[in-house]
This record gives C-alpha cells, structure tokens and sequence, in this order.
C-alpha cells in the first residue's frame, strides 16, 4: 500500500480544529470524505502533522495518507480536490517512503500570527485587529526570553489531551520574531513542537507588553513558575497560521510568507 505525502492549505474558520471530532465538522474529517467519495475506499489511514484548534488556518499542513490505488499523485489530488470545500485545497501529493511519518518525522513548526493595525472589511478572520499603539520594542525584548529550551507551563492549555500527554513542557523555541509588514505585525515563531494554545498565549502576552499592561520583565517572569495569566490573555484564533512543517533536510531559514496582506494604502486612482 503506498504512502502519500499530502500539504495542505485551509482556512480554520468554520472548522473545529483539524482534528476529528464526533458532531463536529473539521478538517482532518472533510478530508477523509473526500477521500472516501473520490476513490472509494474506506479502508485508509490519514494522519495530519499535528492539530491545528478551532478556527486556526494553515497554509501548508502536512499529512500522509495510506491508501490502496492505483490513482498517481496528480490524479489523487485532483479527485479529492474535486470532492472538498473551497475553504480546504491541497497544494501537492507524493509518493513518499514508509518511513516518512508527517508527525513523527517533523524536525519543526512555524507559526505566523497577524495582528492588524487598521481597521479591514476583507480580513477579519485571518486577523486581530489591535486598535490600541503598541510599543514595538517592548514587545521585541519580551520575545526574545521566549527563545531557548524553556518552560513553557504557564502558557499549556489546562485541558490538554493525549498529543501532548507525557510530553515535557519543555519546548525548544528557536526563533520569535515581531515583523512589521503591509498594515499587520507578523509573530513569526519556529519551534520543535508547541503546546496546545501556547502560540496564541505567547502572543496575548506579547501584545500586553506592546500596550504597555506588562512589562518585558514580567513576561519572562512566566516562565519562572506557573501563572493563570497567558491564559487570560490568550489571543484569539483568527491570526494564527500553520506557515510551515520542516523536515529532514529542509532549510529552516526560508522566507515567511505573509498569509494576509492588510494595505494601509487604499487610495484609488483614475
């Protein structure tokens, strides 16, 4: 039975994360009846890179279906393309060893987050749009703390189920960047693994710092012990984008691609 490697772009909004629920629509399950309606078999296994929560997007997930067909990767993807929803696409499907695991054998994650500096009619569920100035460089000092092979309890998600159970608290957070780029500030984050909702909480400390309601000194104080705080500043799913899954021999320095560009130049000419 062959092993196909799946990249996957969506948009999270009506979904309930990627992962399969019972009485509840999510990615991971219209992909599964795609795949079902498209070739006809029921008997596969699809396993996504890692789950991606409610209303969160992603611009290449990745996935590795097992599957008996006789169907090359071109055809597969444009059968289960065919049988998706328009907010669900894959990019690319290939033919890849047994050995390629799409969790397993990521070597990293980056996530991209998007905070909005103006008001958008368009972007709204790609964005968090933050009215209030935020003071850049405070935010910039605080994230560096958060870069290393740090603690990162305060900001786990209380409820955290069997991906993340046994696993240490420990993440190895390699780069936390602030990047202004066209109306929006990019939080750009690469990591070997995250924490469930620990990006978004990352994030709400960081934007509390750039309101000046933290300080930087008190952001890397979070990591000293456990704190209910990054839960209650947690920032919401619209702005967050899977940007990337690395693998064995993938360059970690690859350009970051801005899911939603937020112009501040509207002005139309004649």
């Amino acid at each position: 039975m062959p092993r196909f490697k799946l990249t996957i772009e969506y948009a999270g909004t009506r979904y309930s994360g990627w992962q399969i629920q019972q009485n509840a629509k999510t990615v991971q399950g219209e992909l599964a009846r795609a795949i079902r309606t498209a070739t006809g078999r029921q008997d596969f296994e699809l396993y996504g890179s890692g789950r991606t929560d409610a209303g969160v997007h992603a611009l290449a997930q990745v996935a590795h279906l097992d599957i008996a067909t006789g169907l090359p990767p071109a055809s597969l993807q444009r059968h289960i393309n065919d049988e998706l929803p328009a907010d669900i696409n894959i990019l690319t499907v290939a033919v890849v060893p047994h050995r390629f695991h799409a969790r397993h054998s990521a070597v990293a994650r980056r996530y991209v987050y998007q905070i909005a500096r103006r008001r958008t009619a368009f972007a709204k569920p790609f964005v968090w749009w933050v009215k209030d100035p935020l003071d850049l460089n405070g935010m910039k000092v605080a994230a560096a703390s958060f870069v290393g092979m740090k603690d990162f309890q305060s900001f786990a998600a209380a409820d955290d189920d069997a991906e993340d159970a046994g696993r240490s608290r420990l993440v190895l957070v390699e780069h936390l960047a602030i990047e202004p780029r066209e109306g929006l500030l990019l939080v750009v984050i690469l990591g070997s693994h995250f924490l469930w909702k620990m990006v978004r909480r990352i994030v709400g400390v960081l934007v509390a710092v750039g309101r000046r309601e933290l300080t930087a000194d008190a952001a890397r104080s979070l990591l000293d012990s456990r704190s209910d705080l990054p839960a209650k500043l947690t920032a919401p799913a619209s702005g967050l984008f899977l940007e990337r899954v690395f693998y064995q021999g993938d360059r970690l320095d690859v350009p970051v691609v801005t899911p939603t560009p937020v112009s501040t130049d509207r002005t139309a000419s004649n």
